[in-house]
């Protein structure tokens, strides 16, 4: 049985997605401090290859590499909610236009068994709601490889992507526009091998949103 907002709030105080302060009354998601002081990652003109366009809401430091690590390894799954409310903004401001299908870079079995839940997939769950459009899963990882975090030069971590994604059987990619999302951009290669399978797979467009991009991001084209 849920419990009455009022009551709810009492109990389980909504906290800053950031830093974790209690929000005061008419604060969503993030409080009024790591609102103004958290700054936003802009726009860039350079992309990753096979991608049309990326948008990340911030840098990946400080307070928000903690953030996500938490959500990510820390099981708190609730942030899913307040992240897919702010990338969807910043997605609706850059692409107006809309898309054609929703989708996601799918999690290894194995992590997501060790982690108790695919973070990406809530995330889409989550923007999808914002911009209502329901997520499907175009892409399956047929191969387990080494995490992208562990390996730091762009050319090893492209090698360590490649053949690792297969778009699923029976999946009509002609002519569509794609949004793929991910919790995390660092070099581009994760999304540009999965948007080469979308594109070689028939879609027209593949456009990226993360949470957070690490900054070295917005200054390669690789």
């Amino acid at each position: 049985m849920r419990l009455p907002d009022g009551i709810e709030r009492l109990i389980f105080p909504p906290k800053c997605l950031l830093c974790g302060k209690i929000l005061e009354p008419g604060e969503l998601d993030l409080c009024h401090g790591c609102r103004m002081d958290t700054p936003e990652c802009p726009v860039s003109g350079q992309k990753p290859q096979f991608l049309d366009s990326w948008v990340a809401v911030w840098h990946y430091e400080g307070n928000v590499r903690r953030s996500i690590l938490r959500y990510k390894f820390g099981g708190q799954r609730s942030y899913a909610k307040g992240y897919g409310r702010l990338l969807a903004m910043k997605i609706q401001r850059e692409h107006p236009q809309g898309f054609d299908l929703l989708t996601w870079v799918p999690t290894g079995r194995l992590r997501k068994l060790k982690r108790g839940y695919d973070q990406v997939k809530l995330l889409a769950e989550a923007v999808g709601r914002e911009l209502g459009m329901e997520p499907v899963p175009l892409v399956k990882k047929i191969r387990n490889n080494p995490p992208q975090s562990g390996i730091s030069a762009y050319p090893q971590r492209k090698a360590n992507v490649l053949g690792v994604y297969r778009v699923k059987k029976g999946t009509e990619l002609a002519g569509k526009r794609i949004l793929l999302l991910d919790d995390i951009i660092t070099t581009g290669a994760t999304a540009g091998e999965v948007a080469r399978v979308l594109l070689t797979a028939g879609a027209a467009e593949v456009h990226f949103g993360a949470v957070a991009s690490a900054r070295r991001q917005a200054k390669t084209s690789r």
